[in-house]
């Protein structure tokens, strides 16, 4: 891993972005919102006390990639009930990010958002930074055939509908596992990384920026995207 450096991403025209975590930051507890709604829709689903259906929540979360996936799997839940459960939050907590944008305009080739949740809930995420109109693509779980990353067939129906060649992307993700395919696929990888106060709930393996130290298929780690990125485009100016 070494200091972001535009020959680091020589020839990338596909920039990948996670969306949750990442191109906003954790610590503005957004996705804590979300994560409650989904051991509230647990909750209600099994009823159960709090307690135990975040217990339930973590280790579907841990075992499937996603609690969607889990719930899927074991309790045969319709996933478009589920999405609009868990999404329906209030995203005052975000703001249009003037720098952000600058940064990811100067960036050559497309804009793309590769994402575990609903393309809806993309959408208002991207209208309320103001990246709406930014991004080229949006790939959600749907889209992956309900399989979540880190799964490889993920990546796989990724590549094929969006058309990407991972030899000219790079992905920029909050969690570890998720860069492991991209980079074994032949992606560039940049995690961001977080130390958000609610993360401390998060399972260890599944913490955002966990256990990066010994991860070798991380490039690049992060905790300010907008000055990663604003370092690769004045890099590129500066030699140009």
């Amino acid at each position: 891993m070494t200091s972001p450096h535009q020959d680091d991403f020589a020839g990338v025209t596909e920039w990948v972005f996670d969306l949750d975590n990442t191109l906003y930051p954790a610590a503005c507890n957004l996705f804590f919102e979300i994560d409650t709604r989904m051991t509230q829709f647990i909750e209600e689903l099994l009823d159960l006390p709090y307690v135990a259906a975040r217990k339930i929540q973590k280790g579907l979360y841990v075992e499937h990639g996603t609690t969607l996936a889990g719930l899927m799997i074991d309790h045969k839940v319709d996933p478009h009930d589920f999405m609009a459960y868990v999404h329906d939050i209030d995203l005052s907590k975000l703001a249009p990010d003037p720098n952000l944008r600058e940064a990811l305009v100067a960036l050559p080739g497309r804009k793309l958002v590769h994402t575990n949740g609903s393309v809806k809930h993309a959408e208002n995420v991207l209208g309320a930074l103001g990246l709406d109109d930014v991004m080229d693509e949006l790939f959600d779980v749907e889209m992956g055939d309900w399989v979540p990353k880190p799964h490889e067939s993920n990546y796989r129906l990724f590549q094929q509908k969006l058309g990407v060649d991972p030899k000219q992307a790079a992905m920029f993700e909050d969690m570890v596992v998720n860069l492991k395919v991209p980079h074994a696929i032949g992606m560039r990888t940049v995690l961001i990384t977080s130390d958000a106060e609610w993360l401390a709930d998060e399972p260890a393996e599944k913490r955002p920026g966990a256990g990066h130290e010994d991860a070798d298929h991380i490039h690049h780690v992060t905790p300010d995207l907008t000055a990663f990125l604003k370092t690769l485009t004045t890099d590129k100016r500066k030699t140009a």
